[in-house]
């Protein structure tokens, strides 16, 4: 929803995430974002779907398991000394991931199970910049994007995150071609002799 990196997110605390203002709060201070930058993201257009996801969830920690501000948005597997005498997992524990080896295995299992290719956490930022390309309509919308993706120039987000397939490519420069088809006028002169309607206007003035 917000764009973070991985490891980001497994440090998350409950307070960093707004969802009444859908923003999410990378506080360097407790949040393991890039290169320890405090910024604020809002959630990228992707579908009320996925916000509601995220809503229920924080409801689920707070309202059922009451959890905290101050408790981790991914809590770590609580383990105890179980009734065989082995150590098993006791629920939710109230600290968070130590890093984003967890949320990686997750993906890897998720993707595992779809019968699907793996595509790691990152991926999903690609995305997220391949998308920003598609809708957004001025420079300034793009660079609210990049930013929102705690790029410092659009630039990244254009090299790093923005590749073209080469099939999209060529839809997009088949799809500028019909419309540079249909816009222009069949009885519109030519470059060449507007030139020289010019020129004769100019001998004939003079």
């Amino acid at each position: 929803m917000s764009g973070a990196r991985d490891d980001a997110i497994a440090s998350m605390l409950i307070r960093h995430v707004d969802a009444n203002n859908r923003t999410v709060f990378h506080d360097a201070r407790e949040v393991r974002s890039k290169n320890r930058k405090t910024f604020t993201s809002s959630f990228f257009p992707v579908g009320q779907d996925l916000e509601c996801i995220v809503v229920d969830w924080i409801t689920f920690l707070t309202k059922e398991r009451m959890f905290g501000p101050d408790d981790p948005v991914f809590p770590a597997t609580k383990v105890a000394i179980g009734e065989s005498g082995l150590f098993e997992s006791a629920g939710l524990d109230r600290v968070g991931w130590r890093n984003a080896a967890p949320i990686r295995r997750i993906f890897k299992e998720a993707f595992e199970a779809a019968g699907m290719p793996y595509y790691n956490p990152h991926s999903f930022r690609k995305t997220l910049g391949a998308l920003g390309e598609r809708i957004c309509s001025t420079p300034e919308a793009m660079k609210a994007w990049s930013q929102n993706l705690a790029h410092e120039s659009v630039l990244t987000t254009f090299t790093s995150y923005g590749a073209v397939r080469q099939e999209r490519q060529a839809e997009i420069l088949n799809e500028l071609n019909r419309r540079a088809s249909a816009e222009s006028d069949p009885n519109e002169p030519d470059a060449e002799s507007m030139r020289k309607v010019v020129a004769w206007m100019q001998k004939k003035a003079s």
